[in-house]
């Protein structure tokens, strides 16, 4: 999501934002609310949805995924369990340090000795990431040929799959 949208700044206002993730409003969430979220649940949306990191501004560190196949939370779960910044973009980690002494590492607790060689995966991981200062992060669809979400191509795509509205 677009950091400086008017979106960003309401979602989290009325439903609230846990680790960089908006939370789902338990009942007090609006049918639309609701409908998205069974939307993002049914899987078939983000395996067609993915990020292309530019300067990192507007890209989760944590949770989004821009590097890899997984969010780094879901892969480096231990670590994300005990950091203290969940909430961080890509560029803030970048701009605090993702080194070996780099202050994007604060924890909760000192790490034991397997979570520092799990640490040093992911510090490589990370040795090959170059941040473009002059590209916008941005999301990318991939049923259409522009890269631009497409109601069409949604509509169509759940035509093929039906969705599941019995949950």
């Amino acid at each position: 999501m677009d950091r400086d949208s008017l979106w960003f700044r309401v979602l989290p206002t009325r439903y609230g934002m846990e680790g960089g993730c908006l939370c789902d409003g338990g009942c007090d969430a609006s049918a639309w609310w609701r409908d998205i979220l069974a939307l993002l649940s049914a899987g078939w949306f983000n395996c067609h949805v993915s990020r292309s990191l530019g300067d990192g501004t507007n890209t989760f560190f944590w949770t989004d995924v821009w590097v890899g196949e997984v969010s780094l939370q879901d892969r480096f779960n231990r670590l994300y369990d005990f950091s203290l910044l969940k909430g961080e973009s890509v560029y803030d980690m970048s701009t605090l340090g993702w080194g070996l002494e780099g202050a994007a590492w604060s924890w909760t607790r000192r790490l034991f000795s397997w979570e520092e060689e799990v640490l040093g995966e992911l510090r490589i991981l990370l040795q090959n990431v170059t941040l473009q200062v002059l590209k916008e992060d941005r999301w990318i669809w991939s049923l259409e040929p522009s890269n631009i979400y497409s109601v069409c191509s949604a509509y169509n795509l759940t035509v093929q799959v039906p969705l599941d509205h019995a949950g």
